[in-house]
């Protein structure tokens, strides 16, 4: 779809347009108003952990600095921005409520109320108290009970003004790279741990959408990172079962139990040995299915498959190391990722829009009981150059979100009930194992000095939201 053509379209009436970020990536003050300290503190003092030796200490200063992001938001034309609350910083060591860190989200709110720009609230962005990971962490299943009196103590501060509350963004990385790969926080490397995570985040999701909606909480969800699964050759048979076991371990282990209560039976049998049956208790899958207002979708790219170990495979996420396949595939060591010669990003992940719009009409055929869509993540990373005069002409990127939005455009022609898109990332900032090496942001951050300028990226997704918005007013005036 040409760009002039995502202009003049006509988008869902409401149609959302925001861009997201996440605590421990932008925030900083990593030890002020009484935040201790999440494994993702901890893991970067871990020698070799993160690129460069980086740390979260300053981030990209968002706690200080709130107030001047929201004015930049307000300029984009942002309808929504979808953050994240640290756990780390609400109940630090996993004690009691801290007023101060929620002080700093109640501003946020009402900053961005203030703003007329939605607040849309990630409960999970991975930072754990290191306490409780001291206590086992999502392999202890206590952590579950833990995450509801976190989650209820927020939305106790926060549920008169927020409406939109997702429970988890991407349990994939914080189940599977954190306790599998190790090349998450909190560095475990032992897939019994990782399995017991994945049921564990499960069902506190369950908990807390249960919890929450009791409250009065009305639009729940949780956030899911998918891609698609492609066979290298679709004819034979060990790159068909390797497909089958990735899409396994990336989409079905998690979407099957949310949207079907039921884990799928090949997961199942893939798991068996690393005690998938040993975790789940009566009644679980039941809390784990009980029915969400959306599902939030993160995509970046997606994965040829191989069962022939030719190649090194990739994480699937924005923000983890390259790493061997066996290093996370548990139970498929086998699985590795050739190139398809396709253009590639900072992250090496390949750039095929399409992807998007065959994702999303496959949820919809496969899962009867899918709820209404937000493309919650989708962005690149390159390697941005700053002009003499200070702009930064991102044309890769400008293409890569403009080529992605007419991709959800074309999918929601052809039947996927999609409500909104936000971009990947607001601002750059720290990128997990990546540390500071790799920026995402439609606003550039300058990490010696803090300052934002928006990049090229930045100002065209501006003007598309712009002329969303006057194609909705054009729509609204000829039916009045």
């Amino acid at each position: 779809m040409p760009h002039d053509t995502i202009s003049n379209r006509t988008w869902p009436e409401g149609f959302l347009w925001g861009s997201a970020t996440a605590a421990a990536q932008v925030e900083g003050a990593s030890h002020d108003g009484g935040k201790e300290d999440s494994v993702w503190d901890t893991f970067a003092r871990v020698p070799g952990a993160i690129a460069s030796g980086d740390n979260l200490k300053d981030a990209v200063q968002h706690y200080n600095r709130m107030p001047e992001d929201v004015r930049i938001m307000n300029e984009l034309g942002l309808g929504s921005y979808r953050f994240s609350t640290s756990w780390a910083r609400v109940r630090p060591g996993d004690r009691t409520a801290n007023a101060q860190g929620l002080d700093f989200y109640s501003r946020l709110v009402d900053e961005l109320l203030e703003a007329g720009i939605l607040p849309w609230l990630t409960l999970y962005h991975w930072d754990l108290p290191q306490s409780l990971e001291e206590k086992g962490g999502w392999a202890n299943r206590d952590t579950a009970y833990r995450f509801v009196e976190y989650a209820t103590d927020v939305y106790s501060a926060l549920g008169d003004r927020v409406q939109h509350w997702t429970t988890f963004n991407e349990p994939f990385c914080s189940s599977l790279l954190g306790y599998a790969a190790g090349v998450h926080a909190p560095g475990r490397q032992d897939p019994r741990a990782a399995v017991a995570a994945i049921h564990h985040q499960h069902l506190a999701h369950g908990l807390a959408v249960n919890e929450l909606r009791f409250r009065g909480a009305s639009h729940l969800g949780i956030t899911l990172n998918l891609s698609n699964a492609i066979p290298r050759d679709a004819s034979a048979p060990i790159d068909l079962d390797a497909a089958r076991r990735f899409d396994s371990l990336q989409n079905r282990v998690f979407l099957d139990p949310i949207l079907r209560g039921a884990y799928p039976e090949d997961t199942l049998a893939d798991l068996e040995q690393f005690g998938i049956r040993d975790v789940i208790q009566p009644g679980d899958l039941q809390i784990i299915g009980t029915p969400l207002d959306f599902l939030g979708v993160n995509h970046y790219h997606d994965d040829l498959v191989s069962g022939h170990p030719v190649d090194e495979g990739r994480d699937g996420h924005s923000g983890g190391a390259e790493r061997p396949a066996s290093s996370c595939w548990i139970g498929s060591e086998d699985i590795a990722f050739p190139s398809r010669g396709l253009p590639r990003t900072a992250m090496d992940w390949e750039v095929n829009p399409d992807g998007l719009r065959k994702l999303l009409l496959r949820l919809g055929e496969e899962y009867p009981a899918l709820p209404p869509l937000y493309i919650t993540e989708n962005g690149a990373a390159y390697d941005d150059v700053v002009s003499s005069d200070g702009a930064v002409h991102d044309a890769e990127r400008t293409q890569f979100v403009l080529d992605h939005i007419a991709s959800v455009g074309e999918a929601i022609d052809q039947g996927a009930d999609v409500r909104g898109y936000f971009v990947w990332s607001l601002l750059d900032n720290f990128e997990w194992s990546w540390g500071y090496g790799k920026r995402f942001g439609i606003v550039r951050v300058d990490y010696d000095t803090f300052e934002r300028t928006i990049k090229d990226s930045g100002r065209a997704y501006a003007m598309l939201i712009a002329a969303a918005a006057d194609q909705a007013s054009i729509l609204s005036t000829t039916s009045a």
